[in-house]
């Protein structure tokens, strides 16, 4: 197998662990939600254009779904300090604590899939799982220098 077919395994099993998240948890809050508190949890306040092409969105889109996430207390708006045009989202308390919730749900029905594993396939998983996440935020990273 090359390196491009494990680059493009890793791509697909990934996929399939959120369509199968999915399923398991029967959520019914659309995914960009939990994107959206994830990138803002991640990266800190956002403008909405900066959080929609994070999150691979039309701003309209962004716009729409923060207005439903300020709704329920998820998230706060505020004028850009910078640009008083622009609008700056930043997560909630409450937000952060929905995505905590989201994501033990999310861990605990996804568990039994992992229940036959060797200490060994953990540990190859927990390697994998901080490869990834070293490499794609250091390409995050460069890509937001270049921009």
């Amino acid at each position: 197998m090359t390196h491009d077919q494990d680059i493009e395994t890793l791509i697909v099993a990934a996929h399939t662990l959120t369509r199968l998240a999915a399923l398991e948890t029967a959520n019914e809050t659309p995914s960009a939600q939990w994107r959206t508190l994830t990138i803002l949890r991640d990266h800190g306040p956002l403008r909405i254009g900066e959080l929609a092409r994070l999150s691979r969105v039309t701003q309209p889109g962004m716009t729409r779904l923060v207005g439903q996430m300020v709704d329920q207390g998820l998230l706060t708006r505020a004028t850009d300090a910078a640009d008083s045009r622009a609008t700056v989202v930043e997560v909630t308390p409450l937000g952060v604590e929905a995505l905590h919730t989201w994501l033990l749900h999310l861990t605990s029905a996804l568990a039994p899939h992992f229940d036959d594993l060797t200490e060994a396939e953990w540990d190859a998983l927990r390697t994998t799982a901080q490869v990834l996440t070293r490499n794609l935020d250091r390409a995050a990273t460069t890509a937001e220098v270049a921009r």
